[in-house]
């Protein structure tokens, strides 16, 4: 098990994002909760298996039809095994 932390910029707010996201993380059985910012990011900690987490990096680099990604920040750390579900955060 792993973690991930992933901050993404680019037009990633108001283009549902966020709930898309969540979508895909819980279709990979990921754990974790994603956030908008108050800079216009998203920012996601995920944690799971690797091949999972591959997947939901992959998915974040495009993101929703109406997105525009243009970058996303990344780090990595074992997993906590503090989240039960995943979610959004506000």
């Amino acid at each position: 098990m792993q973690r991930m932390h992933l901050t993404i910029r680019g037009r990633v707010q108001g283009v549902f994002f966020r709930a898309q996201a969540i979508d895909e993380a819980q279709r990979l059985g990921l754990t974790g909760w994603v956030r908008n910012t108050h800079d216009g990011a998203v920012e996601l900690v995920a944690e799971g298996e690797p091949q999972a987490l591959d997947a939901l990096r992959s998915w974040c680099r495009r993101g929703p039809p109406a997105a525009r990604v243009e970058d996303v920040l990344e780090s990595k750390a074992a997993a906590t095994g503090e989240f039960r579900s995943f979610g959004a955060r506000f």
